[in-house]
């Protein structure tokens, strides 16, 4: 069987468009995996990444309360509206200032 160059070239190509297919279906996937009606969820790693805080940190927060969190599967997520209350707590307000206090 002898197949030329231009036929193999094509069948490249169309494995090359199913592969590029496919990872967009993988993608849509792991986003609808990491959200629970339609709100984003962050797993450790994640929140970690995003808040550049330690392992220990981010347990200290779970267990103080201070940051609720979800277990799925034995894995600990965080609602993303969660996290973001979390980090609105955390700041406190600016200091108003005064005209007589400068």
């Amino acid at each position: 069987m002898n197949i030329d160059k231009m036929e193999f070239v094509s069948w490249m190509q169309r494995i090359i468009d199913r592969l590029d297919m496919l990872e967009g279906h993988i993608g849509d996937l792991e986003k609808k995996r990491t959200s629970i009606d339609g709100e984003e969820l962050l797993d450790n790693q994640d929140l970690l990444q995003m808040l550049k805080i330690s392992h220990r940190s981010l347990q200290r927060y779970r267990s103080s309360g201070r940051l609720p969190y979800y277990t799925i599967s034995g894995k600990l997520y965080y609602r993303l509206s969660d996290v973001h209350q979390f980090i609105r707590n955390c700041f406190n307000a600016p200091l108003q200032r005064t005209k007589d206090n400068p």
